[in-house]
Order: structure tokens, then C-alpha cells, then sequence
């Protein structure tokens, strides 16, 4: 394995450790670079595209109501800002609600199953939303939404920990996350020509970019039910040794514990997910996170049409700074895997967007103001992965990641509410001085906390390298999980 799928990368103990585990799993089968590198790249070409769309599609979706809303859609609907919000809020509630049962069943029903459905079903509801005609109409649609898209990326980050070693597996999560930056660039352009199609069939642009968008989202959940794997074992485009290959590389960085008995459901590692510190402290970041994001995907449109652009105009110019977020989130990712370094990046994110809040609260110059976007929104969109992946990092077996993972996704959606009522209706446009500095808060109280997160793993982790050098692994209690002295917190 090259030292990007080391767990145990930088630690003193790095040779003891490695004989420990490799004494209590099945030895990765020998293999050369060149076999190494074409395993994950088979990986990478068969699956990241195909979660990526998954994700694409979600955030866009979810969050081309923005769109609909600068191209009429609360005007034909006659709604207020506070209704507008409502809509929004509405989606948020079921979707809370699926994503810890949803994670929960995901390995049992099979993802290859479970996640295509919800894509397929989801799409038909953002296509009905084409056709409402009023705003009771609007909220049903918007809770069923929520309701089967709840599970979503809680289950994708779950599903790529299936494939790939801890290390390998923020530039994977940033690579499919990516998708949500890329669905705010590219739904600005989408929009930008779907109302042109205004009054073509009696429908209005606003419901055109439901329908267009919702077809498609159709079609890819109904062809992607042959395109996902359940695991590595049944993915048909592995050979057997690559199959072994991958299995190992997971059991020996601790991502599985290769043990149904372990790994299996079990609502004892429920509980014990919710007595992890790391969680907890991810769950107040996630909060934070979750209000910053979803603040600047609904809202971004609205924000740059205040700079005093026409809408069409918004539409456009609400493309570059996500596209800047592809690049810098992506950038982020590779640094965070290759030098295990996920608290450090996070901290960095938070930084970006605590310039661009400031920039945003304190100039009333519009050039400004966009500029601020280019902070803001890439610190955002690279916060967002990291968190993910550090999540997913520190909890095992299964059932605990599972939990953990879901837990961060509750917070992030439950922040995704704050955001909607922050500048739907307690602080409106153009200077939104209130969301702006309650964000501006948040980002800094980020900063602390990701620093006191990644101080307590690094404490955790000398810890167990002290009871490393007295005991063995063999010694241990099996369920133990992440709290094994043998497993590594990843920084």
C-alpha cells in the first residue's frame, strides 16, 4: 500500500501497529505499484462518477427552488418571504427524520437497491413541482422532497467507506461533494436558458427548470440500478485478486472489521456512537456548516441579483465563484489525504469564509461584495467534504459509522433550517447584515472548534500509543472499535 492508504501514516508506532493488525486479518495479497494503482482507478472510473451524478443530481434539485424563485416563482405563486421560507423549512423536517433509518438500513436493503430508489423517486417529485399551482400545492411537494432525499449523502459518504481506506477517501468524498459546487455553477447556466422557454406550453420559465431538471433525475435513478455495486465483492468490473486486494486494504486500515458478527446491526454501536466526544464536537461544526451552506446554495442567486444585477443577469454571475469552489475543494481534498491533515484544512475552510463574511458585512462597494463570494463559497464547499470524511474516519465498526455519519447530517440539515428563516425572512437583501454576521460568528466558533477536535485525537491517539507498548492486540476486546488502542484516529 503507498503511504496514501496508511492509517497509521506519521505515527512512531506505525511498524507495531501494522504487524498487529495484519496478525489479526487476513494479509493484503502482495502487489506492485502499477496492480495498486489500476485497483483504485477502477474504483475511481466506476463508481465516482456515478455517486457524483447521485449527489449532482440531489443538490440540484433541492436547490433550484433558488433559481425558480429569482426567475417568478414566488411572485406567480403569490408568496411572502416568510412562506418562501416555510417551503424551504418543509423539505428539512422529513428529511431529518430518513437520514438516520435510512443509513441504518442501507447495507441491509443494499445500496444498489436503496439509493437508485430514492433518486427515482425524487425526481418525479421535483418534476411535480413543474405543475403546481399553488403554494399548498408547492409544500407537498417540497416534503416529499425532503422525505426521499433525506438518506442521500449521509448514505454516499457510507457507501464510498465500503470501497476505500480511510486515506483514500476525503478526495473521493470532495470529488462527488464537488458535484454540489458544480450544480450551483451549472444550475445558474441551466436556469440562465430553461426561462427562455417562459409560456412555452402555458408554463412559466420557473416551471420549466422543474420539469427539465426533474426528468432527468428520473431517467439516471431508473439506468443507475445496473451501475451500482452492492460491495467490493459483487462489483463485476473487480477480479477476483482485486476484489481480495480491496477487502484487506479495509480491514487492515480499520475501515471494516471484516466481521459480520462486528459488523452487523447492532443497536448496542447505535448508542455507542452517541458517547463519542469527536462526534459530538463534528455535530456542533456540522450545525454550523450545514446553516453556512445551505445558506449560500438558496440563497446566492438572490444575494448577487441585490448587487444590482438583473435576474438572467444573477443567474450567470452566481456561476464563477462555485466553479472557484470546484477547484479550491478539490485542491483541499488532496492535501487533507495525502498528509493526513484533515483538521488543519478544516481550519483553513472556516478562515475563507470568515474573510468573506467580513468583506460581504463591511463593504457596501457591490465589486466588494461579489469578491467576498469568492471566499465564502469555496470555504464552504471544502468545509463541507472535510467534515464528512473525518466523520466517516473516526468511528468504527459499521453500525457506529453509520450512526456518526448520520448524526453530522441531522446537525448539517437541522443548520440547513436556521439558514432558510436567516435570510428568507430575519434578514433580508441586499446587505442581510444580520445572517452576515451570525455567519461570520458561526465561521469563527468553527475555527475553535475544529482546532479542539483535532487537538482531543491527537490526545486520544498518544494515549493509545502508550497501551500499544504494554499489550497487545490480541488482548483486546473485539467490538471495540475505534476506541482500540490499534486504531488511529485520522488528524
Amino acid at each position: 500500500m503507498d503511504k496514501a492508504s496508511s492509517h497509521s501514516s506519521g505515527d512512531p508506532e506505525k511498524q507495531h501497529e501494522t504487524d498487529s493488525s495484519r496478525s489479526s486479518a487476513s494479509p493484503v495479497p502482495p502487489a506492485d505499484a502499477s496492480f495498486d494503482q489500476r485497483v483504485w482507478r477502477k474504483l475511481d472510473l466506476w463508481i465516482l462518477p456515478v455517486v457524483a451524478m447521485f449527489y449532482f443530481l440531489s443538490f440540484l434539485d433541492r436547490s433550484n427552488i433558488s433559481n425558480a424563485r429569482v426567475a417568478g416563482l414566488q411572485k406567480d405563486l403569490k408568496m411572502t418571504n416568510k412562506e418562501y421560507s416555510i417551503a424551504l423549512t418543509v423539505t428539512y423536517v422529513p428529511y431529518i427524520v430518513a437520514e438516520l433509518p435510512s443509513n441504518l438500513l442501507l447495507k441491509i436493503v443494499g445500496p444498489n437497491l436503496m439509493l437508485p430508489t430514492m433518486l427515482t423517486l425524487w425526481g418525479i417529485v421535483t418534476t411535480l413541482q413543474g405543475t403546481v399551482r399553488s403554494y399548498h400545492a408547492l409544500l407537498v411537494c417540497r416534503f416529499f422532497l425532503g422525505l426521499f432525499e433525506g438518506g442521500v449523502f449521509p448514505g454516499l459518504v457510507l457507501y464510498l467507506s465500503f470501497f476505500y481506506p480511510r486515506q483514500r477517501l476525503q478526495w473521493r468524498i470532495s470529488a462527488f461533494f464537488s458535484a454540489a459546487s458544480s450544480s450551483g455553477a451549472f444550475s445558474g447556466l441551466l436556469a440562465f436558458g430553461i426561462v427562455n422557454m417562459n409560456g412555452l406550453g402555458n408554463r412559466s420559465g420557473w416551471a420549466w427548470i422543474f420539469i427539465l431538471e426533474g426528468l432527468f433525475t428520473v431517467v439516471f435513478g431508473l439506468f443507475s440500478y445496473i451501475l451500482l455495486p452492492r460491495s467490493p465483492a459483487h462489483a463485476r468490473f473487480l477480479t477476483e485478486d482485486e476484489k481480495k486486494y480491496v477487502i484487506a486494504a479495509l480491514k487492515e486500515d480499520g475501515a471494516t472489521g471484516g466481521d459480520e458478527s462486528i459488523d452487523g446491526f447492532s443497536w448496542r454501536e447505535v448508542g455507542m456512537a452517541f458517547k463519542l466526544p469527536q462526534v459530538w464536537m463534528l455535530a456542533v461544526l456540522f450545525f454550523f456548516a450545514g446553516t453556512i451552506l445551505y445558506g449560500m446554495a438558496y440563497f446566492t442567486p438572490s444575494i448577487v441579483q441585490g448587487l444590482g444585477y438583473t435576474a438572467s443577469r444573477a443567474q450567470l454571475m452566481s456561476v464563477p465563484p462555485f466553479a472557484a469552489a470546484f477547484v479550491v475543494s478539490m485542491t483541499g481534498a488532496y492535501i487533507s489525504d495525502r498528509y493526513g491533515c484533515r483538521g488543519f484544512v478544516s481550519m483553513f475552510s472556516c478562515v475563507l469564509c470568515v474573510i468573506g463574511f467580513a468583506m460581504f458585512l463591511v463593504s457596501t462597494e457591490h465589486k466588494i461584495q461579489y469578491a467576498s463570494l469568492f471566499f465564502s463559497i469555496p470555504g464552504t464547499y471544502l468545509s463541507a467534504p472535510t467534515l464528512s470524511t473525518w466523520s466517516a474516519n473516526n468511528a468504527s465498526p459499521h453500525t457506529r459509522r453509520a450512526t456518526a455519519i448520520a448524526i453530522g447530517f441531522i446537525m448539517t440539515n437541522s443548520g440547513g433550517i436556521l439558514a432558510t428563516w436567516l435570510l428568507g425572512s430575519l434578514s433580508l437583501g441586499p446587505r442581510y447584515i444580520l445572517a452576515t454576521r451570525v455567519l461570520l460568528s458561526f465561521s469563527v466558533v468553527m475555527v475553535a472548534v475544529t482546532a479542539l477536535n483535532t487537538w482531543y485525537l491527537w490526545d486520544q491517539n498518544r494515549q493509545k500509543a502508550e497501551i500499544r507498548k504494554t499489550s497487545t492486540r490480541a488482548q483486546e476486546d473485539p467490538r471495540l472499535g475505534d476506541r482500540s488502542a490499534w486504531f488511529q484516529y485520522a488528524l
